[in-house]
């Protein structure tokens, strides 16, 4: 009988949590390029959190799918905002509610005592900025891996 490795292990759903910039930074990584309807985000703001259910591509899975041939995956995903003090947006139309945007970037601006600003950057211009009393931010897969239906990694033309 030999030893377990690392890589035998199956691969279990993501559940992670970022509370400084740079654990912000991986959470940010396996986020990008998101896509999700606009009616996927709401903020509830008598629990002061801020949620969007997004379907993410799984860059953590790229290099395993091109090395067995299989087509790439997505997953969906709730990232979760605490502490979010006020919510604001540009470059959206929130009243369209068959809008779908995409998630290129999370970033963090360090304000006073623990407090900032997160700025979720959507492709097309468009940007939400979440005040929040402290970085608390956490990513779950709830779903089961599902083929990406364009059957494409992201492309940004770079």
């Amino acid at each position: 009988m030999a030893d377990a490795r690392f890589e035998d292990a199956d691969e279990g759903p993501l559940w992670l949590g970022a509370a400084d910039g740079e654990d912000l930074k991986v959470l940010a990584s396996l986020v990008q390029d998101a896509v999700f309807p606009i009616t996927d985000m709401t903020f509830a703001r008598s629990r002061r959190e801020f949620a969007i259910l997004l379907n993410r591509f799984r860059w953590e899975d790229r290099a395993a799918a091109e090395a067995a041939g299989r087509p790439y995956e997505r997953v969906r995903a709730m990232l979760l905002v605490r502490d979010v003090q006020a919510v604001r947006s540009q470059g959206i139309d929130r009243s369209d509610r068959d809008t779908i945007l995409s998630l290129l970037d999370i970033t963090f601006e360090p304000g006073v005592d623990g407090t900032g600003r997160l700025i979720l950057t959507l492709a097309g211009d468009g940007a939400i900025a979440l005040e929040v009393e402290t970085l608390d931010v956490a990513l779950r897969d709830v779903t089961r891996p599902y083929t990406a239906p364009s059957g494409k990694m992201p492309d940004h033309g770079a």
